[in-house]
């Protein structure tokens, strides 16, 4: 501490050492405010007021500002003392490192901690646990796959349906990819770089919160390798109940009183403390956590934004470790600068489906006989990878009589016979009734259309928390059914509790929308494309799966089963309707060549062979362009192709993450398509060969388009021998890839027959002299064919106008790798000139930071 000159100075000496105290006396406040009084510096009100302060820092404060008032004798005394404790410090380290021994007291919160969090972990909720109901953690927690890496932002329209494919692909890299188990999380897998921050990320149901249970209960019951003294867990949907200003500390002590004695020491000790937020993509404020604005201590008063986002960049208890979980359409809102480490949850392998069923049905029999029903069925099986739709399809097996019949074929009849599974569960010894007209006990029928109306207001106002005063919520107070489908949290606040009350899923919600839609007077929508404009404001698919839920519902099996068990029916005049509905839109979109995969899912929920017979387009397009498409994409694309006829004019499966098996198993198709589009997506030697032999034996493949597929010489070289033996391709449009000369050689003797066209820019020429293929016409390496490109232009146009700025931005990537010179063709004038457009218009709507900057980028090189 510097020299005092006498006492005039003192008071401007704490002014200027303020910070500097408050670092330093933090831990000494307690006896140094003991020490005011001892002198009479302070009196007891004094030491009163300063002791309503939460927390150490703000105690030094306080103490600041009340020697302000005593003038410069009481400020003199304050730094006499505080020098002599310096001295001490110096001469006697302070207690509270990580290197000294923990107090009895310490010791004694630890293990009460870790007592509370096995209380509260020690059992799962599943969604239709009955009251009293006790379910161990310890026997039905299944192991769950984790992997190291980032799931990317290009995320199908509704992400619980992308999971087949991601999950196989994690596999096929698991080389690449390492497995980690949930004690691993904080460790360093490189050893230079501290792992603090991490975020676990996967789609919805795939034991995101599970796992953190997993943590919670480890810990609980001291089977615990991370090396923290605590964690603090905390949920979104808790922290989007507070609407006031709060600070970290208030928010620990909100569920854990039992830490108030000790948590200046366990914050103290940051470097022994694990925070656990959970479900970031429901946190209402999550596009606003970049904050600017920081609370550096933990009693510092802030919004929770501002809390949080101080928290993740380590301005906050900068030494404590964070895990975070998120579903991954909303992660590009974390700032990601601060996230040491990225994780998957890939849910369940085989193994772990059928470790689920065996401690599901607790008897090896019946679990082998459940498995093989299920293995059989190939959408079942793929929904059991995810756990939360692996528990939907146990419970349909062991409580649904109807599945001695005919098994589920799609989503909808697994959750209608989930929902007659539950509801039949709920009758047994309850006076509940079925049937509308019965007077006594409770009509279920009334209460699902209860839940079914909010569920559908809900979902159109894309709101997923309903609180207990509102209207439609206190319409179901008192149903014991209701805490079946629905998850309660309690709000407190002070001299204020509210419920508030979400679906256990949200695919739940989406179902009893299209429930109440399908069996009320409710109009149907006017269509089912979602026609919102792309980018900031996109809808992204917020309404596709409820469409296919809809139609699955008004198909004849389901209408007959909702009837005859829970007592809701459709009018014919609505079936009719629909089906009239969606065979016009699906002939429209064959015709027109539009986006036509949700449709074609709606389609497929129907399962009626005569509604796809119905669908005669005068052309048959089918383009799933821009989708990652799971297994069960396929599914709906296959079954509509199997029932048409005909040459397909055109399919297009641009940026799909199509693959070698997916190839194969669509292979007779391809062999009836005029017009094949696989750019965009990874092709390699085994793809190439099955591209090949439907080159090889087809008799109406025209034109196929492999850009940006990675495709070299050795790949091409495989088509043009099949090109060569059939001679019936005309059109190959291969840019973006890896070719060179010598490949593109091996087409010479193909143009101009069959070859009309081949088109080859961006590929490995860059040292060959493009006068080199004058003579060869077909062979287009340049831009400066204006009736080419015109056409290419339009198309890579309107794909840029339905994006989201993310696929965008990965289009502009490719398509603005052009040089001046080849810009002066009208073509690209005008295209450029559209692109430029576009771009400035997202840049207007967008309000994340990160990709303003990029579109910015792509602004400033266009703007030639």
């Amino acid at each position: 501490m510097v020299e005092r000159d006498g006492c005039n100075s003192c008071l401007k000496a704490l002014r200027v050492l303020r910070v500097s105290l408050v670092d330093e006396l933090e831990g000494r406040i307690d006896s140094l405010l003991e020490g005011l009084v001892d002198r009479e510096v302070f009196t007891r009100d004094d030491r009163e007021e300063v002791l309503c302060q939460l927390g150490p820092r703000a105690r030094v404060r306080k103490v600041l500002d009340i020697l302000e008032c005593k003038g410069n004798e009481a400020a003199d005394i304050f730094l006499s003392i505080s020098s002599h404790y310096q001295q001490e410090a110096q001469t006697h380290p302070k207690a509270g490192n990580a290197d000294s021994p923990q107090s009895s007291e310490y010791k004694k919160v630890k293990q009460k901690h870790k007592d509370v969090i096995k209380r509260r972990s020690e059992t799962m909720l599943f969604y239709n646990t009955r009251h009293g109901e006790k379910i161990l953690f310890s026997e039905h927690y299944v192991n769950l796959l984790l992997a190291d890496g980032h799931q990317g932002l290009d995320m199908k329209r509704h992400e619980v349906l992308t999971f087949g494919q991601k999950r196989l692909s994690l596999q096929q890299k698991s080389e690449v990819q390492r497995k980690i188990t949930p004690a691993e999380l904080f460790l360093s897998t490189h050893g230079n770089h501290p792992v603090k921050k991490v975020l676990v990320s996967g789609v919805a149901g795939i034991g995101k919160t599970i796992l953190v249970q997993k943590m919670l209960f480890d810990f609980g019951v001291n089977r615990d390798h991370l090396g923290f003294d605590f964690i603090i867990h905390m949920t979104f949907r808790d922290l989007n109940l507070i609407d006031k200003p709060t600070n970290f500390r208030e928010l620990v002590l909100r569920k854990n009183r039992h830490l108030a004695k000790e948590l200046d020491n366990i914050l103290e000790n940051d470097n022994k403390l694990l925070i656990i937020l959970d479900g970031f993509d429901e946190f209402r404020h999550y596009r606003s956590c970049d904050v600017d604005a920081f609370v550096t201590e933990p009693d510092e008063d802030a919004e929770v934004v501002e809390v949080f986002g101080s928290l993740m960049q380590g301005e906050l208890l900068p030494n404590a470790s964070v895990m975070l979980t998120s579903r991954p359409a909303a992660i590009n809102h974390i700032p990601v600068g601060c996230i040491d480490r990225f994780v998957l949850i890939a849910g369940f392998s085989l193994t772990e489906v059928q470790d689920f069923f065996l401690r599901y049905f607790q008897d090896s029999a019946i679990a082998d006989r459940m498995f093989s029903v299920v293995s059989a069925n190939e959408l079942m099986l793929t929904l059991c990878y995810i756990p939360a739709f692996c528990y939907i399809v146990c419970c349909i097996l062991k409580e649904s009589k109807d599945l001695s019949g005919e098994s589920p074929k799609t989503m909808t009849d697994i959750y209608v016979q989930y929902l007659v599974a539950l509801l039949r569960s709920h009758t047994q010894a309850r006076a509940l009734t079925f049937c509308p007209e019965q007077k006594e006990g409770v009509c279920l029928s009334d209460i699902v259309l209860k839940l079914g109306q909010l569920a559908f207001q809900k979902l159109m106002e894309h709101q997923t928390l309903f609180y207990s005063s509102e209207k439609d919520m206190a319409a179901l107070e008192g149903c014991s059914l209701v805490s079946t489908f629905l998850d309660k949290t309690v709000a407190q606040e002070p001299g204020c509790t509210e419920e508030v009350y979400s679906f256990a899923h949200l695919t739940v919600q989406e179902f009893f929308a299209a429930v109440y839609c399908a069996v009320t007077d409710h109009p149907l929508p006017e269509a089912l494309q979602q026609t919102a404009s792309p980018g900031e404001g996109s809808s992204g698919g917020h309404l596709d799966l409820f469409h296919r839920f809809l139609s699955g519902i008004l198909a004849e099996r389901n209408t007959n089963l909702l009837s005859r068990q829970v007592g809701l029916s459709c009018k014919k005049e609505k079936v009719d309707s629909y089906r009239q509905k969606i065979i016009k839109e699906l002939t429209m979109l064959c015709e027109s060549g539009a986006h036509i995969l949700n449709h074609l899912h709606c389609l497929f929920e129907q399962q009626d062979p005569s509604l796809a017979l119905s669908v005669q387009p005068k052309t048959l397009q089918v383009n799933v362009s821009d989708e990652t498409l799971s297994q069960m994409d396929y599914n709906a694309i296959k079954y509509f192709l199997n029932l048409t006829k005909g040459e397909i004019l055109q399919l297009d499966l641009t940026g799909t993450g199509v693959s070698y098996e997916a190839l194969r198993d669509i292979q007779p198709l391809l062999l009836r398509c005029n017009r094949l589009w696989l750019g965009e997506n990874l092709l390699g030697m085994d793809a190439a060969r099955v591209i090949a032999d439907v080159l090889q034996v087809s008799e109406n493949l025209r034109q196929l388009g492999i850009g940006w597929t990675d495709v070299g010489d050795d790949e091409l070289l495989t088509l043009s021998g099949a090109i060569r033996a059939n001679k019936k391709l005309e059109e190959l449009w291969m840019e973006g890839n890896r070719v060179s000369y010598r490949g593109l050689l091996s087409l010479s003797d193909l143009t101009p027959y069959p070859l009309k066209k081949i088109v080859a820019i961006w590929n490995d020429l860059a040292d060959t002299d493009p006068d080199s293929f004058c003579t060869q016409e077909s062979i287009t390496v340049n831009f400066t064919d204006d009736d080419i490109w015109e056409g290419w232009g339009d198309w890579v146009f309107k794909r840029c106008e339905v994006s989201s700025n993310d696929k965008l931005v990965t289009v502009l990537h490719k398509v603005c790798n052009i040089s001046v010179h080849c810009l002066e063709g009208q073509w690209a004038n005008n295209f450029y000139k559209q692109l430029l457009q576009l771009i400035k218009q997202r840049i207007e709507s967008c309000t994340e930071d990160d990709m303003v900057r990029k579109l910015k980028k792509f602004e400033t090189i266009l703007s030639f």
